[in-house]
């Protein structure tokens, strides 16, 4: 982790004081790693009458088919009681399951305990979701997270990149140390590049070693999000599939010696162990990210409806997955070595009445625009 020379870094809260909880689905079918098959569970609930239809859908105290809730912000799930719903599924959303495990969901308030609608009603793709683990290093994404445990702090209060996410004054009190005009997504670089496992974030005005502190975070940003080009391996290093896998794997292993991933009889290599060895919360990413996709789920309920046999778009998911950990694990020595010095203090930043940061920063800006649609059609007044 980056160094400092005294202990006086701010917090993250502090710096990007806006924070919110992951949303709590209560029930897992309504995600899943293939879109086909949350449409299929959709249309199976829907047509299910009576006790089979509440037991496909698994209530809890805070969801039933009984339960009255508003539209999802931005998306077009229905009002009315699931008990009366028909008709086609939302479409799905890409959501982050679990750090680097991208699936999708059904974007229905009434499938979701906790939706969050102040996430949903930010989430567009200006957006950047920071999200904190645990004993691990900050994530970040453009996708609507619902890694537990830990916080989401949304870059942005507001859609359409507008309104960020810092302290007040933050980035005006940065440009005139710095002589720059740092943006909200280069300060957010920064704390990618810098942050500690205490989430106190070192700033420095060096403006030569804040230009590299940020070059470093914009490259994490960048495979962390994979919104854009996407990430590749030089040639000989690139990792391919040497002996085709099986309809349905049930078993992986790993290979040091020949850095090969072994997929029951089909093998993935080079893959490097810096990859295999890549653990958020003391998980390994690779072996989670495969559990998800082969543990049986409970027979008869909707979370069995799922592919038959294992897609293509999982093994190319797989590779990339594969690079991007190679790349950041190769991120990691330059981010040991940037030792924070010139520092801007907690101290300073109270001083310049930066900190402490308002109560209405830690709070949701109002945002709509537009009407909400509430329980059984009515429109919502926010």
């Amino acid at each position: 982790m980056p160094s400092v020379t005294h202990d006086d870094a701010p917090l993250l809260a502090d710096l990007m004081p806006w924070t919110v909880a992951p949303p709590r689905l209560g029930r897992g079918w309504p995600t899943g790693p293939d879109a086909a098959s949350l449409k299929a569970r959709w249309d199976a609930l829907v047509k299910a009458e009576g006790p089979d239809r509440e037991a496909l859908f698994e209530p809890t105290r805070s969801r039933t088919l009984r339960s009255a809730v508003g539209q999802l912000p931005g998306q077009p799930g229905g009002t009315e009681k699931l008990l009366r719903a028909s008709g086609p599924c939302p479409e799905p959303v890409r959501v982050l399951h679990a750090p680097f495990d991208e699936q999708w969901l059904i974007p229905d308030h009434r499938l979701i305990d906790a939706a969050r609608p102040e996430l949903w009603r930010v989430a567009d793709e200006r957006q950047v979701f920071v999200v904190e683990a645990p004993d691990a290093p900050l994530l970040a994404t453009s996708l609507l997270p619902l890694s537990r445990p830990g916080r989401i702090r949304p870059l942005y209060r507001r859609p359409g990149g507008t309104e960020p996410n810092l302290a007040p004054g933050l980035l005006e009190h940065l440009s005139a140390r710095l002589a720059l005009s740092p943006t909200p997504s280069d300060v957010l670089a920064w704390i990618l590049a810098t942050a500690r496992p205490t989430l106190a974030v070192p700033l420095t005005e060096d403006p030569e070693l804040w230009t590299r502190g940020v070059e470093l975070g914009h490259r994490l940003l960048w495979l962390m999000r994979r919104d854009g080009e996407r990430p590749k391996l030089p040639g000989g290093r690139r990792p391919y599939v040497r002996a085709p896998l099986p309809s349905r794997p049930l078993a992986l292993h790993y290979d040091r010696d020949e850095e090969t991933l072994h997929l029951d009889e089909g093998r993935v290599s080079p893959v490097p162990p810096e990859a295999w060895d890549f653990e958020v919360t003391g998980v390994r990413v690779l072996e989670q990210w495969f559990t998800t996709r082969t543990t049986e789920p409970e027979p008869g309920t909707l979370a069995a409806i799922r592919p038959a046999t294992w897609p293509q778009t999982w093994t190319s998911e797989l590779l990339e997955l594969i690079t991007v950990l190679t790349l950041l694990a190769e991120l990691r020595p330059q981010r040991e070595e940037l030792t924070v010095t010139a520092p801007i203090t907690a101290a300073e930043l109270h001083r310049a009445d930066v900190l402490p940061v308002p109560e209405s920063a830690h709070r949701p800006a109002s945002v709509l625009d537009h009407h909400e649609e509430g329980p059984e059609g009515q429109y919502a007044l926010l």
